[in-house]
């Protein structure tokens, strides 16, 4: 008996690539990004396999993925890709892909750590590291956990008690919502 057909979908597939910047239909599924990507251990999916899936419509399954949430952004797949495609830019616009469908999670953890550092640099312009892990503290409930690290970066003075906010805000929020300047 023959397996189930997977028809490919230009939906998903133009979608992700406009959100990523991203020409996914290069890709010949070369495996350079997976063989270089040094956090595959931790990952349902493998990289080159994002990619894959894109190109096949399989959208629930790569919103439900660990993969997506697991990416360090660290761009080495980018970086060995023979056609320049970056998945950490593909899995961000799949990360907030998620969110925007109100997918349950893979590892609940790292999507609220994700959203308390992009309130932070909406905010602020840049990342405040205390005010965003005070935030990501008060909503995973783990307020002691790492206490004894944070002090060590205070004293340190890695860590600043204020924000340090951008220049020019205004400019900085029509960026944010993708507006035109006029």
């Amino acid at each position: 008996m023959a397996g189930k057909q997977v028809i490919p979908s230009s939906k998903l597939i133009s979608s992700v690539a406009k959100k990523s910047s991203q020409p996914i239909n290069r890709c010949y599924q070369c495996h350079k990004c997976t063989g270089g990507c040094p956090v595959t251990f931790a990952m349902d999916i493998m990289p080159h396999q994002v990619v894959r899936y894109v190109q096949l419509g399989l959208e629930e399954k790569l919103l439900e993925s660990k993969t997506i949430w697991q990416c360090t952004a660290c761009h080495t797949c980018g970086s060995r890709c023979p056609n320049g495609i970056d998945i950490a830019a593909i899995n961000d616009a799949l990360k907030q892909q998620a969110i925007t469908n109100n997918v349950k999670p893979a590892l609940p953890e790292v999507r609220t750590f994700h959203e308390a550092f992009l309130a932070s640099v909406k905010n602020n312009g840049r990342v405040h590291e205390l005010g965003m892990m005070l935030a990501f503290k008060r909503k995973t409930g783990t307020y002691l956990q790492d206490v004894s690290l944070g002090l060590k970066m205070f004293r340190r003075n890695k860590l600043r008690l204020l924000p340090k906010k951008i220049k020019n805000r205004k400019r900085f929020h029509t960026l944010l919502q993708g507006e035109k300047e006029g």
